[in-house]
């Protein structure tokens, strides 16, 4: 698993380190590393255009020292100085003294510079920085953003807090960031996750000064680890039985395609109880279909309530029925609205519940999501003594007690109807699974939203999806995720 930090973390682990090296050697390690992956980036290096964005800070200098090794190695650089007189002196020479050039941001060509170069290096802001870019900073960035060459961030790409993921204003759009230590959290939540684009660790011996992460991202190894494939002794009981109660006459697809994700996961038997019987049966012959509710559906090891259930009393006399188990259930879509009524039928629960709202499903339960998501799915979480599994661009999945895990895979394709039913049937199934292994609940939702993202990145490859080529694609990703099959996706992005 990859920890994710806050600056203040960040800034404490080095505060040691800094203290144990010579001076500067951390920038030069970070710098090393930092030229490494732009070389990489650019191929051959020599007569390559490279401008530096260099503010006054650390980043600066970072940014001013990679600049002088890739000089070195016959790139063209210019550095575009925000604060000539305040940038990083030594940083300054070595540039100059490796053929670089420099020019103040205000100079009338310095934009020019940035439009044509082959790769643009965000040094202007670090870890630090609090809102958008000012005035020749975000101009400066715009220009980076209409040429044509591959942007990259040092450590964090200015104007995004590096905590929070929050973008207020003009940020750095970088299409890769270089991070020094640690992953920072704002790189891979919020509006954050959008400007960063692919992450890439520099190690730079911080690990023994950091402290235990309370937030987490999955690799695939780690997803594959957790979904432990049937052994020869097993049996479709002992692999976990869901229950599903999504779908209605008036939204019978919600209930197809919940209990199809479930079914393509892998549980050992899938029990369906819900509102659209006949297309369940129609559609999934190896589904069990009761009518009558929970009541008559015999034993499961864990319920999925709400998808295309409706929100009348009917709906709301089978949430509580299935509350009142002491089985895991997971909460979703109008199961969620009768919820947010009702709170005290979660938090009188002593089995696991995960809920999985998306932002506006958030905001029925008092309070908006705002720009800091961990921070929110974990008071929510908190409130409740549920798990929270706040659906987005990079889904949040938090325990009451704070362990946060934020979901790396996905694609903007998912954003159309029905995706969140099958994401609801994957989860389902996942935790019937856990229940005979012991992973803990929050961990299963966190899996199940990692494969939901693989399934939706392998089915966008193929064009424009609908929520049902997920759960025709769910068998592949998972042997993708497990590493069978042609390794055509990428793994997490740090």
């Amino acid at each position: 698993m990859i920890g994710l930090f806050t600056a203040e973390e960040v800034r404490a682990a080095e505060e040691p380190l800094l203290a144990a090296t010579p001076e500067g050697a951390l920038m030069q390690r970070a710098a090393a590393g930092l030229a490494a992956v732009c070389g990489r980036l650019l191929g051959p290096v020599y007569g390559r255009r490279v401008a530096l964005l260099v503010g006054s800070g650390n980043n600066g200098g970072d940014a001013l020292f990679a600049g002088a090794r890739l000089a070195g190695r016959g790139a063209r650089v210019t550095a575009v100085l925000l604060t000539p007189d305040r940038a990083h002196g030594a940083g300054l020479t070595a540039l100059r003294r490796s053929g670089g050039r420099v020019v103040p941001a205000r100079n009338p060509g310095a934009e020019a510079v940035v439009a044509r170069a082959d790769l643009v290096l965000d040094g202007m802001l670090g870890i630090g920085g609090r809102g958008g870019l000012r005035q020749d900073a975000a101009v400066l960035a715009r220009a980076a953003a209409a040429g044509a060459g591959i942007t990259v961030a040092v450590d964090v790409p200015s104007g995004i807090d590096a905590s929070t993921g929050e973008v207020d204003g003009v940020a750095f759009p970088a299409m890769h960031t270089v991070t020094f230590g640690a992953v920072k959290r704002g790189l891979v939540v919020g509006e954050g996750r959008g400007h960063a684009g692919q992450v890439h660790l520099v190690d730079l011996g911080l690990d023994p000064h950091l402290p235990t992460p309370t937030a987490w991202q999955l690799t695939d190894a780690d997803v594959a680890a957790r979904l432990e494939p049937p052994s020869a002794g097993d049996d479709k009981y002992s692999q976990g039985v869901v229950g599903v109660l999504a779908g209605s006459a008036a939204y019978p697809g919600a209930g197809v395609l919940c209990a199809g994700a479930a079914l393509r996961t892998r549980p050992g038997l899938v029990r369906y109880a819900g509102g659209a019987a006949d297309g369940v049966r129609a559609a999934w012959p190896e589904a069990i279909v009761t009518e009558g509710g929970p009541g008559g559906a015999g034993r499961v090891q864990a319920w999925v309530v709400g998808p295309g259930a409706g929100t009348d009393d009917a709906a709301r006399t089978v949430l509580a029925e299935v509350l009142a188990t002491d089985v895991p259930v997971l909460v979703d879509a109008d199961a969620l609205t009768l919820l947010a009524r009702e709170p005290d039928l979660v938090r009188r629960r002593s089995a696991p519940t995960v809920l999985t709202p998306h932002d506006r499903e958030f905001a029925r339960f008092g309070t908006e999501v705002g720009t800091d998501r961990i921070g929110a799915a974990r008071r929510l979480a908190a409130d409740l003594g549920a798990v929270v599994l706040l659906k987005g661009d990079a889904t949040v999945v938090a325990d009451p007690d704070g362990t946060t895990f934020v979901n790396g895979t996905g694609t903007a394709d998912l954003a159309t109807a029905g995706t969140g039913d099958v994401l609801s049937g994957i989860a389902g199934a996942v935790l019937a699974t856990s229940a005979a292994t012991g992973l803990p609940a929050v961990e299963a939702a966190a899996v199940a939203a990692h494969l939901h993202g693989r399934t939706g990145q392998l089915a966008a490859q193929r064009g424009p999806l609908v929520a049902g080529d997920l759960v025709r694609r769910l068998p592949e990703a998972v042997g993708r995720v497990r590493g069978v099959g042609p390794a055509v996706l990428g793994d997490s992005p740090a």
